[in-house]
């Protein structure tokens, strides 16, 4: 089987070896077009052809809802990024009680259906969070509020510049992509193999 597994990897090598060069690279940072979705940060990167990236249009048919498109694509980053740390833990580290236990639930999917108390919890939770962000979205272009911004900087992480905090705001919206592709990735694979991590075999 295994195998079977590296001919089917070394089959895009093979094809590779008869392709044609490559054209050069692009530069490592290509900036976005300032007018470009209200000038956002996001619009620009080091990927080819990656900047500007919006093939519905969707920037340019309703720039009134930038803000709310901004707004929940970074709410979505950071859901997606505490979901991948909160789907590999469990699988080293379990919080006290038996029903958490390894042995009640030795899958982290499984706990979906073994946890329906915790489940509903957690929804109590996250509906009362989105009640509570409801205000700040209404007034959104009522005041100097910039998307995804709660003024929630406990450690003062946040830096003062403008251009450090526009470095800080593409980190944050780039990891935030990255992980909600990523926890898609990680449920399917777990939901194929019926392991944990690393959810290989």
């Amino acid at each position: 089987m295994l195998a079977l597994y590296l001919l089917l990897l070394s089959l895009p090598l093979c094809c590779l070896s008869f392709s044609p060069p490559s054209p050069p690279l692009l530069p490592t940072h290509l900036p976005a077009t300032p007018s470009f979705a209200g000038g956002m940060v996001g619009g620009e990167g080091p990927e080819p052809n990656g900047v500007n990236f919006d093939p519905l249009g969707l920037a340019d048919k309703s720039p009134e809802w930038l803000p709310w498109f901004r707004e929940a694509e970074l709410k979505h980053g950071r859901a997606a990024m505490l979901a991948t740390v909160g789907f590999v833990v469990p699988d080293f580290v379990r919080v006290p009680g038996e029903q958490f236990s390894f042995s009640s639930v030795p899958n982290v999917l499984d706990a979906h259906d073994a946890l329906s108390a915790s489940l509903l919890q957690i929804l109590l939770f996250a509906s009362l969070f989105e009640v509570c962000t409801v205000p700040a979205l209404a007034n959104m272009g009522g005041f100097d509020r910039r998307p995804g911004d709660f003024s929630f900087d406990p450690l003062g992480l946040y830096p003062d510049e403008k251009e450090k905090q526009e470095q800080m705001q593409l980190k944050e919206l780039k990891n935030g992509r990255l992980a909600m592709i990523a926890i898609g990735g990680m449920v399917t694979q777990s939901t194929v193999t019926h392991h944990g991590f690393p959810y290989l075999f």
